[in-house]
């Protein structure tokens, strides 16, 4: 049985979930079998961060990295892939130093933000207060 060096990591966004594999080859990183690069210019760019930490610290990467992304929306797709490859790259390296880096330049590269949205009340159509009554 021939071993290969897969590593899959995870990463949430509100409703989304992204799963990273990372191992080694040539650099190539898509989402959804899709180019990162086919994204629009601020999307390419969020993705793009950790990948620049990680070349900023470990030099040239060599690693691919498919991610494969449902639910939510755009943005909370693009945030939980981001999360994903940080996460996979910090793994993958296995770099006090990378890790450090990413966790100065933003907190949100390693940690998942836990905001979720607000449950309705009771017998009340929307999440915060009740509606006033303009009467006695």
């Amino acid at each position: 049985m021939v071993k290969t060096d897969l590593i899959i990591v995870g990463g949430k966004r509100k409703t989304s979930i992204a799963k990273a594999h990372i191992k080694e080859g040539k650099g190539i990183i898509t989402i959804n079998k899709v180019p990162y690069t086919t994204l629009h210019d601020f999307h390419r760019l969020s993705i793009e961060e950790p990948i620049r930490i990680a070349k900023s610290i470990l030099g040239e990467i060599k690693y691919d990295i498919h991610v494969k992304v449902t639910g939510g929306g755009n943005e909370s797709r693009i945030e939980a892939s981001r999360l994903a490859i940080a996460r996979a790259l910090v793994k993958k390296s296995k770099s006090e130093k990378l890790k450090k880096a990413m966790s100065d330049y933003d907190k949100y590269l390693l940690v998942a933000d836990t905001r979720r949205k607000e449950a309705y009340k009771p017998g009340d159509s929307k999440a915060r207060s009740k509606r006033q009554k303009s009467y006695r």
